[in-house]
C-alpha cells in the first residue's frame, strides 16, 4: 500500500493550499480517507476524514476553512485549504483508515510520508 501526497509548499498567511494524496494498492472505496498534521514539537492531530459512507469530519480549528474531498475513481482525496493561519503549519499527512469514527494515529491502517505545509505571518 502507498500514499503519496503533494501540493504542500510556503503560503502566506490568508492563502490557500490544496493538498492531494494518491493511494494506491488497497480497495479505496472501502476506507475513511483523511488527513493528520504534526507540528515540530507536537503529537499527531486528527485534520479531516472522509468515511467510506460519506460522512465528513473535521477538527474544530480547521472548520469552515478546510475542505476535504475523495475521487474514488481516482484513488484520490483533496484538503482544500483557504485563509491559511501560521498555526496550521506543519507536515500533513494521508491516512487510510477502516476503523469507524472516532480516528486517532493510532487506529489508521496506513500513512503517507507526508507533505511540509508552511504558512508565514
Amino acid at each position: 500500500v502507498q500514499l503519496v501526497e503533494s501540493g504542500g509548499g510556503l503560503v502566506q498567511a490568508g492563502g490557500s493550499l490544496r493538498l492531494s494524496c494518491v493511494a494506491s494498492g488497497l480497495t479505496f472505496s472501502r476506507y475513511a480517507m483523511g488527513w493528520f498534521r504534526q507540528a515540530p514539537g507536537t503529537e499527531q492531530e486528527f485534520v479531516s476524514m472522509f468515511s467510506w459512507s460519506g460522512s465528513i469530519y473535521y477538527t474544530d480549528s480547521v472548520k469552515g476553512r478546510f475542505t476535504i474531498s475523495r475521487d474514488n475513481a481516482k484513488n484520490t482525496v483533496f484538503l482544500q485549504m483557504n485563509s491559511l493561519k501560521p498555526e496550521d503549519t506543519a507536515v500533513y499527512y494521508c491516512a487510510a483508515s477502516l476503523a469507524h469514527y472516532p480516528w486517532t494515529a493510532e487506529n489508521m491502517n496506513y500513512r503517507g510520508e507526508g507533505t511540509l505545509v508552511t504558512v508565514s505571518s
